[in-house]
């Protein structure tokens, strides 16, 4: 390919550009894109740019230039941070009293889950008018294949994934960065490699020269003590994966080995699947204090259930197990699980699953114990398939029908028009 045959795109009208210019031709923007593989890849990763962040500072324009850290509580952690935040060095799932002190200036706002997921969706959508092949990782990114949309869009998948940003943009009002590779792995990896609102793009040519002097721990799932393992055996870089073979890397260290040597090969043959299968619906609460009162872990217990229940019910989705959550004072995690004879739904039937589970713990081995984080979850998801009463229990079916009568009430007239006993204790 000459220069002067030589094509591209601008990342702000998506128009195509030929040549060695330095503006595009249809609206002069200086943001153009190039790259010789640009228009034959079509696997993409998509994700928002700090998303909870964008999305409170779209919705409270003064916030736009100040440091933004989403969570709440200083015994909590930070879910997210703005790019202003992280240049402090604040992260996410760092204890917020480290993130207060390496930023004391920046603005604490409590997550609105509820929200972050509604726009989430709305993205979500957005994609799906391009491809049916959507595979949804978290609220905030998935991967796309493109593969075979050219005639459908009258463009490349490039140019398409350009309109892609500017659409959410326009309609959403937050930026998403996008990774073109030609499978998952290698799109997941560029996508992290311009952020925000970037385009990178890692071609087959290039995909093994450009992995090979990185870190084992670039590589998405190798963590800290796999790295130490792998670097104890001398394999320090991704080429030095390369220098063993797949029988060796899968004696030494298994399943994850043998990943990891295919990834280093950039070899990732899975393909987008849409509809991925959510595997837990959970929810937990980090108390502003150290808790080791039986009545006020109970009552804590309770709400996380109440939680876990209004994101089941909502999902249309219900648990075969159950799980209770615990974190000590000095942050050793329990958890305990119970599998029920039939799913899971109502925040009854959860909170009288992990309520043994929880008085166990305190009556006997974390005796005299205080914790300082409790939560309730549910696993095994399925639909849900009604509720038969308990025959140990005679007044569960009672409950139920409350639970389930309650719920319509406060579908119909708003999340506190029907309280509990256990809810008017919370406000007091």
């Amino acid at each position: 390919m000459t220069v002067t045959d030589r094509k591209g795109l601008c990342r702000d009208c998506g128009a195509t550009v030929y040549g060695s210019v330095a503006a595009c031709q249809a609206c002069s923007s200086h943001k153009l894109l190039h790259h010789p593989e640009l228009f034959d890849l079509s696997i993409a990763h998509v994700d928002c740019d700090a998303f909870f962040a964008s999305v409170e500072k779209r919705d409270n324009p003064d916030l736009a230039d100040k440091p933004v850290i989403i969570g709440g509580g200083k015994r909590g952690v930070v879910a997210a941070a703005c790019y202003n935040a992280r240049v402090y060095g604040v992260r996410s799932a760092m204890p917020m009293f480290k993130a207060l002190k390496a930023c004391p200036h920046a603005v604490v706002i409590k997550s609105s889950m509820a929200n972050y997921a509604y726009e989430g969706r709305r993205i979500k959508n957005i994609m799906r008018d391009l491809t049916p092949l959507v595979q949804s990782l978290s609220v905030d990114e998935a991967f796309l294949d493109l593969t075979g949309t050219e005639r459908l869009h009258g463009t490349a998948p490039a140019a398409t994934l350009v309109k892609l940003q500017k659409r959410i943009l326009d309609e959403v009002g937050v930026t998403v960065s996008v990774g073109l590779s030609y499978n998952k792995f290698l799109a997941k990896t560029a996508s992290d490699l311009d952020k925000p609102h970037g385009f990178a793009i890692i071609g087959r040519a290039e995909a093994l020269d450009f992995l090979a002097p990185k870190p084992v721990d670039f590589v998405f799932g190798v963590g800290p003590a796999f790295a130490r393992s792998l670097k104890k055996s001398g394999i320090i870089t991704i080429a030095d994966v390369r220098k063993r073979s797949d029988r060796i890397m899968m004696k030494q260290f298994g399943e994850a080995g043998l990943r990891l040597a295919k990834l280093a090969r950039a070899e990732d043959f899975r393909p987008v699947k849409p509809g991925s299968i959510r595997k837990s619906i959970s929810t937990e609460i980090t108390f502003n204090e150290d808790i080791g009162d039986e009545a006020e872990l109970t009552d804590k217990l309770w709400q996380v259930c109440v939680k876990t229940a209004d994101r089941a019910k909502a999902k249309n989705m219900a648990g075969r197990v159950v799980t209770l959550k615990l974190k000590t004072r000095d942050f050793k995690s329990l958890t305990r699980r119970r599998t029920l004879p039939e799913p899971a739904q109502l925040a009854d039937t959860i909170f009288h699953t992990c309520l043994p589970l929880l008085l166990t713990e305190i009556h006997g081995k974390s005796r005299g114990q205080k914790f300082r984080l409790i939560g309730a979850g549910l696993s095994e998801l399925c639909a849900p398939t009604g509720d038969s009463g308990d025959l140990l229990d005679p007044k569960a079916s009672l409950r139920r029908r409350a639970e389930r009568a309650s719920d319509i009430a406060r579908e119909k007239f708003g999340k506190n028009a029907v309280v509990t006993g256990r809810g008017l204790r919370k406000k007091k």
